[in-house]
């Protein structure tokens, strides 16, 4: 069956990246909760969109927040602290295209360089830190905690902006 182009069930609106604002702190903590083991609350998420120093920026896709990356910014460097798409979302590039113009927005703020730590095992990440310039510079050994109490290694990772 064919159906018209008008059709608004099968269009899809385009995912558009975006200073994130206090009011999206509670979608930015649903989001991180359906990414991460230890989700970040509603009041974590508003009291850094507060902090002058930390950059977060929002992947919206209609009217529904699809993504985020998270970065404190020290002098001229930065952490990552997070990045999440939706897992519904996955997979299709999104991730690479939201983290790219983040690390083009913190070049933009003076950042140099931007260190960043990953589970070991979390291959999509490391895929994605791969493709985008970043490299193992170093690892904290059972840095991460599973929910059944499994100790993970933590790889840190740096990419230089300049």
């Amino acid at each position: 069956m064919t159906l018209p182009s008008w059709f608004p069930f099968f269009r899809t609106a385009p995912a558009v990246v975006e200073a994130a604002t206090p009011k999206d702190a509670a979608q930015l903590a649903r989001l991180h909760a359906a990414s991460f083991h230890r989700g970040w609350g509603d009041g974590e998420f508003e009291q850094m969109l507060r902090e002058p120093n930390t950059l977060i920026h929002r992947l919206r896709q209609g009217r529904s927040i699809v993504g985020f990356a998270a970065s404190r910014i020290a002098a001229d460097e930065a952490e990552i602290l997070s990045v999440a798409v939706s897992p519904d979302q996955r997979g299709r590039g999104l991730s690479r295209d939201l983290f790219l113009i983040h690390l083009g927005h913190l070049a933009g703020r003076g950042v140099r360089t931007v260190f960043l730590e990953v589970e070991e095992n979390n291959m999509p990440a490391r895929r994605l830190y791969d493709r985008t310039g970043f490299a193992v510079v170093g690892q904290r050994e059972r840095y991460y905690k599973e929910a059944n109490g499994a100790e993970l290694n933590a790889l840190i990772m740096r990419r230089d902006l300049s």
